[in-house]
């Protein structure tokens, strides 16, 4: 009898669908949609929740249910799922955006009820409440994606800030603290955008080309393209701080590659390095979260971004130098390896470590920077002491030394 109802259940879901999946032909996903509701602990609540819910709403639940993470499959509560679908459907038709977007990315975009790893929780309801009267005057999709992330650290309370329970936060876990830091506010926002149909995915690596540590953000597909963005509304899309040091990736070495996650059919998987200690090799993490690798595409807008600065006059070198002691800076070996940040304003403009004693005199760290202006650097001395440092870049190229002591 079972096997009847199922049968009858996966007829229902084929006829009710309104889309065919891309990269799939009818048969083959109806055949993945049994494997994945065998494959759960609770196959008869799955299928009951196909049953029972509103025929709209099959084709997005049976795609949610084929690739969710095989976890999810036996513990996520099943009326945040359909909360979730619910609430995805309902922006899906309600703003112009929305309408316009591709299914597929609609599918892998908005409609996932997670980001990474986070704790699942209800988040696509609030979000919503708090969102949708912000964008609903909005004409365009990049209206609303300025109003969403212009606002979003005064609506929701959160903050960066590394004093957080822990890296990987949900949006209420973040709201209930007022804090998180950068993998944190990257789901929130992702989660934000997403609860009033922007599509969004989360990016990051798991170090940057000179170790420093990982970094995530978030890009939105807008006019047909996948733009750069991150919390803190920036001055432009695509012109982050991180650009330079993006353009030194390496798309062949995971640990110092980029990554865009992905929500269904993936080849490759995000390197979740708040998963593991300092000393956990990249390959060993965990390879549940399917993802895109984006690097080239991050190498090539940043090095395009140097070249038009240059040509165009607008930008000058700040070099940096750190130093061990303020009366020995002659030599290599007087040299260390010091995390500097650069701050125009509220803004940070770029970041890095000086060169250590084992590399030439004349290489140093350096950044391309706005010219005629006043930046602020940011340097802890070997006590762990915040020091600033004001510094006037004008029209040619300067250099500048920190210390240690």
């Amino acid at each position: 009898m079972k096997k009847i109802i199922y049968a009858l259940l996966i007829v229902a879901v084929s006829l009710a669908s309104i889309f065919v999946f891309r990269f799939y032909s009818q048969e083959q996903y109806n055949e993945e949609l049994e494997e994945a509701i065998a494959s759960s602990s609770r196959p008869d609540a799955l299928r009951e929740l196909l049953t029972k819910s509103d025929a709209k709403y099959h084709d997005d639940l049976a795609y949610l249910i084929i690739y969710m993470p095989a976890a999810d499959r036996d513990t996520l509560p099943l009326h945040l799922l359909l909360e979730n679908v619910e609430y995805a459907h309902h922006v899906r038709h309600h703003y112009s955006w929305t309408k316009a977007i591709p299914e597929e990315i609609y599918r892998t975009d908005i409609l996932p009820y997670h980001v990474v790893d986070e704790v699942r929780d209800s988040w696509r309801k609030e979000l919503y409440e708090l969102f949708a009267p912000v964008v609903d005057t909005c004409r365009t999709m990049e209206e609303a994606l300025c109003a969403v992330n212009s606002r979003i650290p005064l609506l929701t309370g959160v903050e960066y800030n590394t004093l957080r329970e822990k890296t990987n936060q949900s949006p209420r876990e973040s709201m209930r603290q007022g804090m998180a830091s950068c993998t944190g506010l990257s789901i929130l926002l992702v989660d934000a955008l997403r609860s009033v149909g922007i599509p969004a995915r989360f990016v990051g690596t798991a170090s940057w080309h000179d170790n420093r540590g990982n970094h995530s953000w978030t890009e939105v597909w807008l006019d047909s393209a996948w733009r750069v963005t991150e919390y803190y509304f920036p001055s432009q899309l695509d012109h982050l701080w991180f650009m330079e040091d993006a353009a030194k990736a390496n798309p062949a070495d995971r640990r110092y590659a980029i990554y865009a996650t992905r929500f269904g059919k993936s080849d490759d998987w995000f390197p979740m390095v708040w998963c593991g200690e300092d000393s956990t090799a990249v390959e060993d993490l965990p390879q549940t979260i399917g993802a895109e690798n984006v690097t080239q595409h991050y190498i090539n807008l940043a090095q395009s971004q140097r070249r038009q600065r240059i040509e165009n006059g607008t930008h000058t070198e700040l070099r940096i130098a750190g130093y061990a002691r303020r009366e020995a800076t002659t030599h290599s070996s007087d040299r260390v390896a010091m995390g500097v940040d650069i701050f125009w304003g509220t803004e940070q403009m770029g970041g890095g470590l000086t060169a250590g004693p084992q590399r030439d005199m004349n290489d140093m760290f350096s950044l391309l920077l706005p010219k005629n202006n006043t930046y602020e650097l940011r340097y802890y001395d070997v006590t762990g002491k915040l020091h600033t440092q004001l510094v006037t870049l004008g029209d040619e190229p300067m250099t500048v030394s920190i210390y240690q002591d």
